[in-house]
């Protein structure tokens, strides 16, 4: 490996097993699932559960890893993230209806620990790592909590530190927002979020590669850049029958 490669992986939406084979691949874990990755560093950029067969087996893997190469394995939280912690603390509220419809497991839900809880409220859900914008969703609704990075990541965990609900609910509302880069002045749009946030391009999740070049997620084979060359995405629809993807980046 060249010294410090840099990985990304997002929605893994309970497919366990395929990032664990996915990190093997990349030579970052050996076959107990432990990390061998050396110098390099992996970001995962949320959607841990839903959907898919074991969205806790996912956390452990990934909380694992954090522990066994802190300085190396870092984690961003996704709209199911922040949808996961307000079933938990809002079980009455109308997190319930959009957990269902967005492929919520009760499995997962039943197998959450107090220690799988305080990690996903401890996420940061924007990073800059050397000129890029890790973020899960392609969207500007993180502007509506500051105007760094810093700033943003703050203002939600406040928010996930709180008991209001509705503050929660805006969180996934903002989290699940897409194709906000990939609209005809998504260009200008990039432009101006990486202006205000300093960083020179974004890679993000959420919006699967399939529906931003309309072909099914079976023929995706790798990430997109659009938007002028400013942003890729790197969810490749594992739970729309495409690859899960792990990426190096330049």
């Amino acid at each position: 490996m060249a010294d410090h490669p840099l990985f990304v992986v997002s929605d893994v939406h309970g497919y366990r097993d395929d990032l664990a084979a996915g990190l093997r691949d990349a030579g970052l874990v050996d076959e107990a699932d432990q990390w061998c990755g050396a110098d390099a560093r992996l970001w995962l950029l949320g959607d841990f559960m839903d959907r898919g067969p074991d969205g806790v087996g996912v956390l452990d893997l990934v909380m694992s890893l954090q522990d066994q190469a802190p300085e190396n394995v870092h984690a961003l939280m996704g709209n199911h993230e922040i949808l996961a912690l307000g079933m938990k603390r809002f079980p009455e509220n109308r997190f319930a209806e959009s957990w269902m419809i967005n492929g919520g497991l009760s499995s997962d839900q039943e197998a959450l620990t107090p220690a799988h809880l305080e990690w996903l409220g401890s996420l940061p859900v924007l990073a800059k790592v050397g000129g890029y914008l890790f973020m899960h969703s392609d969207t500007t609704g993180y502007l509506g909590w500051g105007d760094s990075v810093e700033e943003v990541n703050t203002t939600v965990r406040e928010v996930i530190e709180s008991d209001d609900a509705g503050r929660y609910w805006d969180v996934w509302a903002q989290l699940t927002s897409r194709y906000h880069f990939a609209r005809l002045n998504g260009p200008e749009v990039v432009r101006d979020l990486l202006a205000r946030l300093e960083a020179a391009g974004i890679v993000h999740g959420h919006t699967i590669i399939g529906s931003l070049i309309d072909c099914p997620s079976s023929e995706v084979d790798g990430p997109v850049l659009y938007a002028e060359g400013q942003v890729l995405a790197i969810d490749g629809g594992r739970y729309d029958g495409g690859p899960l993807l792990v990426v190096q980046l330049e």
